[in-house]
């Protein structure tokens, strides 16, 4: 499927942070008109420990109203861009773009393991990710990177909103009661309500939403198949 940008991923982490700040003054942080999405995907990727090594991605779509699988896809690439907090979508989308091309059915929406908007510089693994793949997406990560929020509801879909420098750049949103919450935030053509609707409605059973977790199960299918 075509991708909507296109880059350089030779580069840097100086040069890497600094597209970040300009890739950012692309986001559309609301929805597209009409957006009434019926497929949603969920995106994983794994690499080893090592700096250079194996990336593992693993993209499924599901029907959002059913959950049941649609279509998925996976790639194993080589990974040179070295691990730095913060910059973790120049060292994963490569293999993320590579599934993405075996796709059959696109979906309306993805959801990253990762932050969006809620990034030292706004612009997360999702918000990279939307628009290379020219999708609308959401981040829906375990742990914070930046900023904080307050107390929350041990009911599921209870929220805090998740502040940095005076502005909310994310929620903390738990799926299941007295479960820990995890960190949602925008991609790209996304905002925060919508993006907080969307994992609730794909999170019915599991800490994290139904997407993100058989992404997580095909990647690791994937590394037990396919050695470093």
């Amino acid at each position: 499927m075509r991708k909507r940008l296109e880059h350089s991923w030779d580069l840097a982490p100086r040069e890497a942070a600094v597209l970040q700040v300009a890739l950012r003054e692309r986001l559309a942080l609301r929805p597209p008109r009409a957006f009434r999405p019926s497929l949603v995907a969920g995106a994983d990727v794994a690499v080893g420990p090592a700096q250079r090594g194996k990336g593992y991605a693993g993209i499924v779509v599901l029907d959002l109203r059913t959950l049941e699988s649609v279509d998925e896809a996976w790639a194993a690439i080589e990974v040179s861009f070295p691990y730095v907090p913060g910059l973790l979508s120049f060292r994963e989308l490569p293999a993320v773009a590579a599934a993405w091309e075996r796709l059959n059915v696109q979906p309306d929406v993805i959801i990253f393991d990762g932050h969006g908007t809620a990034h030292p510089r706004g612009f997360g693994l999702a918000c990279h990710g939307g628009l290379l793949l020219g999708v609308p997406s959401i981040g829906c990560a375990k742990s914070l990177l930046v900023g904080e929020h307050g107390s929350l509801g041990e009911e599921r879909g209870a929220r805090a909103p998740i502040r940095a420098g005076g502005q909310v750049i994310g929620m903390a949103v738990r799926t299941r009661a007295f479960v820990r919450p995890v960190y949602v935030s925008p991609g790209s053509d996304m905002d925060l309500d919508t993006a907080v609707e969307l994992v609730l409605r794909a999170a019915r059973r599991y800490r994290l939403p139904e997407p993100i977790r058989r992404s997580h199960e095909l990647v690791t299918r994937l590394r037990r198949r396919i050695p470093a």
